[in-house]
């Protein structure tokens, strides 16, 4: 779910300043948790992955809606996205207990943050690109000596286009890394396209679109598990 002024967004392409209040077809209102309920009404998920897009472009934050989503699914996974860019703010999200920390590098300021984390469990890192560039320290995309065991593959020209997967930039992640979690993010449409990113070194998908607007159903999601 996308996070801008206490309510979920329909993220399309990137572009967050067109980014219109969610109108989904599982439920009535952009509501954070009632958003969540219905998803969750949906299929059982592993995980809720949160963007504070707030927090991402150094606007203010969604922090009361996340408290408010971790006191009513509190034994939901929480990956979360605030806009993390150093060491002092990594600890200061770990500190409020909201869950996983998603560290995306269009926003890592110092690469010291992700000391020590080479196959490590404390943090996702999303690897994020806007056409056909890289967003962050350019050794952090192609060294994965910085890298912890999961990793987002976020194409953001995709998110919310119904275009596809970026089955290329999987592959090349997974050539540079051949072990731990590739996780994609933007355009999944259908089943196909869940098997094909999986084909593609995927361990999971970041699903939205496809799902509030009926796409991929609940009988399609327990083909997953």
């Amino acid at each position: 779910m996308d996070l801008m002024a206490g309510q979920v967004v329909h993220a399309r392409r990137g572009l967050r300043d067109a980014y219109l209040p969610l109108r989904s077809g599982l439920c009535t209102g952009c509501d954070a948790v009632t958003v969540a309920g219905a998803l969750l009404a949906l299929h059982p998920f592993h995980a809720l992955y949160l963007a504070d897009l707030d927090a991402i472009l150094r606007r203010g934050d969604n922090l009361a809606v996340m408290e408010r989503l971790r006191r009513t699914l509190p034994d939901l996974p929480l990956w979360v996205d605030a806009g993390i860019g150093n060491a002092a703010a990594l600890q200061r999200f770990r500190d409020a207990g909201l869950g996983t920390a998603v560290i995306g590098s269009e926003t890592v300021a110092d690469l010291h943050v992700l000391e020590g984390a080479a196959g490590g469990d404390d943090f996702v890192l999303s690897l994020d690109f806007r056409a056909g560039a890289f967003l962050g320290p350019a050794q952090l995309a192609t060294s994965a000596k910085h890298w912890p065991r999961r990793i987002v593959a976020m194409n953001l020209d995709r998110v919310g286009s119904g275009s596809g997967p970026d089955l290329a930039l999987l592959a090349t992640l997974r050539q540079r890394r051949s072990h731990g979690e590739i996780f994609a993010a933007g355009g999944i449409r259908s089943r196909a396209d869940v098997d094909a990113a999986g084909a593609a070194g995927a361990a999971g998908v970041l699903l939205a679109s496809a799902l509030h607007d009926g796409s991929l159903t609940a009988d399609d999601l327990k083909h997953f598990g």
